[in-house]
């Protein structure tokens, strides 16, 4: 298990190396993760909701993800609020109070365990991920997800720091010190990670940390950026360059508040052609050639943003003047003319005007739709390919729908070639629709792209690189005994 001293410590990544580092070595791994809180999301084959990181580690694992791997998943919908989705399934929503201190913690714990277990009859080793810091002592008897799950599977856990943040004595030394005796004893070892400059120097820290923390350093991780990961959190963003540059397709992803499934984009990102940036100002999206309206879990919230701070009548002026415009989910939502939420699906505005750039009303209702699908474009069979929806809006389509699914049902809304919206998350996956929209600013441009080796690249690279840094003896020795 990786348990961390604090959120974005990289333990989701380090969990997805010793996935791929196990089954290259034979075994038969599988993630799990008792409670993730994350607007990015996925949908497993059977139509069930869990955490993106899930998903990306059992690919690493060379598995089809399934629910028991994340069995509660929080989606904030607000600065308090989140949508509990419980077994892959919304289970309402709920302040952090409520969530907190009203529900039942040990019939939960009970339920995530039963999913743990499940787990444990079809795959070895688990490889367990707990939740931000270990040393929230005011959470320890609300926990589900930390050390309670450690101590319940009586896992080897290895303790995560981040060196670049600073502080990784304090941070070490303070988590493990804090937790009660019977929970300290399951620290195996901690993982130092996003080091950056020459290791040498750390060689008396290192030292000295196994000194004051009383367990291994098993390893040093350099911090990379020549690796791709699908990251699970959205703080990610802060570290992309957020500018347009010249020779360049630029892309301008609408930076929303309550932005949702923005690993959509990480295809166009890898793309040569293209400098994908995150806009939040005028200037920004003006200088884009392409904009895309990205999913939201509060789309009501996030138009009345864009309209207050002044973008609705910027996006309107740059649609007028013919710049292509893309909606996902509730981007796509967004486009249309009015979006209603009568039974306060997503938070206590009944509705709000669309852009109305694109002719389709929608009405949140309370029942989620969650599908893996493939699709075609109704304009031209030779776009297609595969997705997933994740939404509650029912939006009803006055115009062309934009393709058609593999179960015969129609998505979205086609205004023209550089016009359109539509639901299906993952979208831009595929090299065809990602040709579509380039040759609208670069007509001769061909595409040759695989999202599914260059994940294939990242999880071997990364294998590979804490395969060099770690002391995977140690670590296989924890989990053979």
């Amino acid at each position: 298990m990786f348990v961390g001293t604090g959120s974005d410590v990289g333990k989701s990544v380090l969990n997805a190396a010793f996935c791929r580092i196990f089954m290259q070595d034979g075994y038969s791994p599988a993630p799990f993760k008792a409670q993730n809180m994350a607007l990015n999301s996925f949908v497993t084959p059977d139509g069930l909701e869990i955490g993106r990181a899930q998903a990306v580690q059992a690919e690493a694992c060379g598995i089809p993800c399934s629910v028991e791997m994340n069995p509660v998943l929080l989606k904030p919908s607000g600065d308090m609020v989140s949508q509990v989705v419980l077994n892959g399934k919304p289970a309402g929503n709920k302040s952090a109070s409520k969530y907190f201190l009203e529900t039942n913690r040990d019939a939960l714990f009970a339920e995530v365990m039963k999913s743990y277990h499940r787990l444990a009859e079809r795959y070895n080793p688990i490889v367990i991920e707990g939740a931000g810091s270990i040393s929230e002592m005011n959470l320890w008897d609300k926990d589900i997800t930390n050390m309670r799950v450690a101590e319940a599977a009586d896992a080897a856990t290895i303790l995560v720091a981040d060196i670049d943040r600073g502080g990784v004595f304090a941070s070490v030394y303070g988590s493990i010190q804090l937790l009660p005796p019977n929970q300290r004893k399951l620290i195996k070892g901690v993982l130092i990670n996003k080091f950056r400059g020459d290791e040498s120097l750390f060689h008396e820290g290192r030292r000295m940390l196994e000194e004051i923390s009383g367990v291994p350093v098993l390893g040093v991780i350099p911090w990379f950026r020549d690796i791709f990961i699908e990251q699970e959190d959205s703080v990610v963003l802060d570290h992309l360059k957020n500018q347009p540059q010249k020779g360049k397709i630029n892309i301008a992803v609408v930076r929303l508040k309550h932005m949702a499934n923005f690993t959509d984009f990480d295809s166009l990102r890898h793309v040569p052609e293209v400098n994908l940036y995150y806009a939040e100002s005028e200037d920004a999206l003006t200088a884009a050639d392409i904009i895309i309206l990205p999913g939201s879990k509060n789309t009501i919230a996030d138009m009345e943003m864009l309209r207050h701070r002044g973008l609705e009548s910027v996006l309107m002026r740059l649609h007028q003047n013919g710049k292509p415009i893309y909606g996902i989910c509730g981007g796509f939502q967004m486009m249309g003319k009015i979006i209603q939420d009568p039974d306060g699906v997503e938070g206590n505005v009944s509705q709000t005007k669309g852009l109305g750039i694109l002719p389709v009303e929608t009405v949140f209702k309370g029942k989620k739709k969650t599908e893996q699908c493939r699709f075609e474009f109704l304009n031209d069979d030779n776009v297609k390919g595969s997705g997933y929806e994740i939404h509650m809006g029912v939006t009803k389509v006055d115009g062309n729908p934009l393709c058609r699914l593999n179960n015969g049902e129609n998505d979205g809304c086609f205004l023209n070639e550089k016009t359109w919206g539509t639901y299906i998350h993952g979208v831009f996956d595929n090299a065809s629709v990602i040709r579509e929209i380039l040759r609208q600013v670069n007509p001769d441009i061909e595409i040759n792209f695989s999202l599914r080796d260059l994940k294939e690249e990242g999880f071997n690279k990364l294998a590979g690189l804490v395969r060099e840094k770690v002391d995977l003896e140690r670590i296989y020795g924890f989990i053979r005994k």
